[in-house]
């Protein structure tokens, strides 16, 4: 499956999934959850309009990265049930998957 598919299907599950099962407990959950959603999908128009020299896709892979992570820590503490195992996975596997592109194709950038 190209990145352009999972990224189309990543946002489509995003897409589809307004009202989070938010975890007991902290009281700025719901509005961390909004705002990482708002992250994930700037992470996604980001990857599709990166540069095509390998400076500007590292670089927005570097970034991509770091706000997968911070989206995990977000979704990880404040989502609960089937859908903390859902959106951890996307982020997870997005954060995964361009990590080894970074060690791969951008050594030196």
């Amino acid at each position: 499956m190209t990145s352009t598919i999972r990224l189309g299907l990543l946002a489509g599950l995003l897409a589809a999934s307004l009202t989070p099962a938010l975890a007991q407990g902290d009281a700025t959950c719901p509005r961390d959850v909004l705002v990482a959603n708002s992250m994930q999908r700037q992470a996604i128009d980001q990857l599709e309009s990166a540069g095509d020299d390998d400076a500007s896709r590292c670089r927005v892979w570097r970034r991509h990265v770091d706000t997968m992570r911070r989206i995990a820590g977000v979704y990880g503490r404040c989502l609960s049930g089937p859908e903390r195992t859902e959106r951890l996975s996307q982020v997870q596997g997005s954060e995964k998957e361009f990590g080894g592109l970074l060690r791969t194709r951008c050594k030196g950038l």
